[in-house]
């Protein structure tokens, strides 16, 4: 268990919260965690990007097998920052129960793998898929804060959003998930929690399955109201011309 790495880690997650909150003073400390948040994302989606598609093994064919050294860094700058999100969200109580079993799952995970010494492979493929949509939530909030949500920026971010949850963290997750339940290698313990963070997934994207359905009929109820009122317009217009002929 690499205490000291994890420790630096949170350490490092925590000073640089405190950094955007001297800098950003006047902004909320949910602005400046998130700023940690899209940090972190951008820097483990690359981490873990460079160990499964470089670094290697390849997660899909070798599950369960012994953590390598990348493995072992990249899951313990992840689980510092995973305690310091905890933390704070505890302390602010901006989460609710499904996003801190969430955290609490991932927590589990990481502590696993590198309390035993294996099944990094495969733990570093979910939190590269689990990530990869981060930055693009963290994007969508700031939107939300500065009055820019509501428009093509705001609709391109949740298109592809939902794209890339759907594709990556629902479709290739399932098969990562088949993989690691028929692999010989992989431990009762990890399989089981492979259960759980798959479960989760899906209760997620049952989430933004209904979002992007409520959020697609709302653009095209707004989108008849505008025809319509322009087909009016024409009207009006070409019965005026009509009446001074």
């Amino acid at each position: 268990m690499p205490v000291l790495e994890v420790t630096c880690s949170l350490i490092g997650w925590l000073c640089l919260y405190l950094l955007l909150c001297c800098t950003f003073s006047k902004r909320t400390p949910e602005w400046n965690c998130r700023l940690v948040t899209l940090s972190h994302g951008v820097l483990i989606v690359l981490l873990t990007a460079y160990v499964v598609f470089v670094d290697g093994p390849w997660p899909l064919t070798h599950a369960g097998t012994e953590n390598t050294e990348m493995q072992t860094f990249a899951l313990a700058v992840c689980l510092g920052y995973f305690f310091f999100d905890i933390g704070w969200c505890v302390c602010y109580r901006t989460e609710g129960p499904v996003m801190m079993a969430h955290h609490a799952a991932s927590i589990a995970g990481i502590l696993l793998a590198l309390f035993m010494g294996e099944s990094g492979c495969e733990t570093c493929g979910v939190i590269f898929g689990s990530e990869l949509t981060n930055p693009l939530l963290q994007t969508r909030w700031f939107l939300r804060q500065l009055g820019l949500y509501d428009s093509l920026v705001g609709d391109a971010v949740d298109l592809l959003f939902i794209v890339l949850f759907a594709t990556v963290r629902v479709g290739v997750g399932t098969v990562m998930f088949y993989c690691e339940l028929t692999s010989p290698r992989t431990s009762l313990i990890m399989k089981l929690g492979g259960v759980a963070m798959y479960g989760l997934a899906w209760v997620f994207m049952v989430d933004i399955a209904r979002f992007g359905y409520k959020k697609s009929r709302a653009k095209y109820k707004k989108w008849m109201e505008n025809h319509k009122l322009k087909e009016n317009n024409t009207q009006k217009v070409d019965g005026h011309l009509d009446k001074s002929d």
